[in-house]
């Protein structure tokens, strides 16, 4: 698994790898996290479970994502630690985390600029470009 931020002429893009779906969203989250800068305070730990359904794979890592970014923002949380559990489509994730003591960057929002899920020999990979 892993990510890596890759040149974009307007906003942020991600390049993200697992070897599966669940693993996939997880390490786009910790990608997402680390371009904003997101820094967790030692304050109390919070967990949080997120549920949602699509018809695609796409769908659910852009709602995923989306949740992440309105905690981040309306609700100054962070998450590091991802539970992902997904069956036909249905996701649900248990994610625990902290209050933000930095967040560097702010991502407005996931785009779904050429977002689409591959399949390569690292398993899965995308590439996600947030809105700046």
């Amino acid at each position: 698994m892993g990510f890596e931020e890759i040149p974009h002429a307007a906003d942020w893009a991600l390049r993200v790898w697992a070897e599966d779906l669940p693993g996939l969203l997880a390490e786009s989250a910790r990608g997402m996290n680390w371009l904003a800068g997101a820094a967790l305070s030692d304050g109390p730990r919070r967990k949080i479970t997120f549920k949602t359904e699509s018809a695609d794979a796409e769908s659910l890592l852009v709602a995923f994502l989306s949740e992440l970014v309105y905690y981040a923002e309306q609700e100054n949380l962070g998450f590091d630690e991802f539970d992902i559990r997904i069956f036909d489509f249905r996701l649900s994730a248990t994610m625990q985390g902290a209050p933000l003591k930095a967040l560097t960057k702010a991502i407005k929002a996931v785009t779904w600029h050429n977002l689409e899920i591959k399949k390569t020999e690292r398993g899965l990979e995308v590439v996600i470009v947030f809105d700046v």
